[in-house]
């Protein structure tokens, strides 16, 4: 049976790497995002994603376009086998968490949490109603915040913990259907999302901030996610997956 992974957000940064890695393990990839088809990003990343890619414009805020969305997907790909959420937005502005608006606030949960909830959940639907006999998965792709708290973009923050414990959710779900799902989270990656601040956050790498001493990378992110997808940790659902280079490590 052919192989396809629906990953949010994979024209760009960690999404992107993971688009890569599954179509090199010989995966049907189908890319989401709200840009248009002729943004320049997307036409890079297509570029680089060679025809094993598809392209889907869709906004995770709307959800009651969830499903024609998936029908698009099933009809020019085939059923999922593999669903990686990663898409998100940050913070409008980082600042005083006593300072947060209502919209960065609603902006930030309707993208993380409830959009990216909605999707997740239509996608399990699917995956209960066909492909029965095979493995599939769905990873969550969280961060470090779930956990570590910056009060400087709070709303980001509770997303990511909300995003978290939905994956846990879906692991028991699902465990019993023949569907891992795994919470990953990175630490600090060098992306485009991440340029604003990389002079203060190479900084801190430098005084000790990052045990491994380095930015981490997109292509840290997605080595991660093939022995998921692939079944090599089925019977390690629900696991969280720090890959952070052991920034979340309690440290004295």
């Amino acid at each position: 049976m052919t192989k396809v992974a629906l990953v949010t957000g994979g024209q760009r940064g960690i999404g992107l790497a993971i688009s890569e890695t599954l179509i090199g393990a010989g995966y049907k990839v189908a890319v989401l995002a709200p840009n248009r088809s002729d943004d320049p990003e997307v036409i890079d990343a297509l570029s680089k994603l060679g025809p094993s890619a598809a392209y889907y414009t869709h906004d995770l805020l709307d959800v009651d376009g969830h499903a024609a969305f998936l029908n698009r997907v099933e009809e020019q790909l085939g059923p999922l086998t593999t669903y990686v959420s990663n898409a998100g937005v940050p913070a409008k502005v980082r600042g005083d968490m006593l300072n947060i608006t209502t919209d960065s606030f609603d902006i930030v949960m309707g993208v993380n949490l409830r959009g990216a909830f909605f999707l997740a959940q239509e996608v399990a639907r699917r995956m209960l109603e066909t492909c029965t006999d095979i493995y599939r998965s769905m990873t969550f792709v969280t961060s470090v915040s779930a956990q570590m708290v910056s009060v400087e973009r709070a709303e980001y923050c509770l997303s990511k913990a909300g995003a978290s414990m939905m994956a846990q959710l879906f692991a028991v779900r699902l465990a019993p259907h023949n569907i891992g799902v795994f919470d990953i989270r990175p630490g600090v990656i060098e992306t485009a999302l991440t340029a604003g601040v990389k002079d203060k956050y190479t900084k801190r790498i430098e005084d000790g901030l990052v045990p491994s001493a380095r930015w981490g990378y997109p292509a840290d992110i997605a080595s991660t996610i093939l022995p998921l997808a692939e079944g090599q940790m089925a019977f390690a659902t629900g696991t969280v997956i720090n890959v952070d280079g052991g920034l979340s490590i309690p440290r004295l």
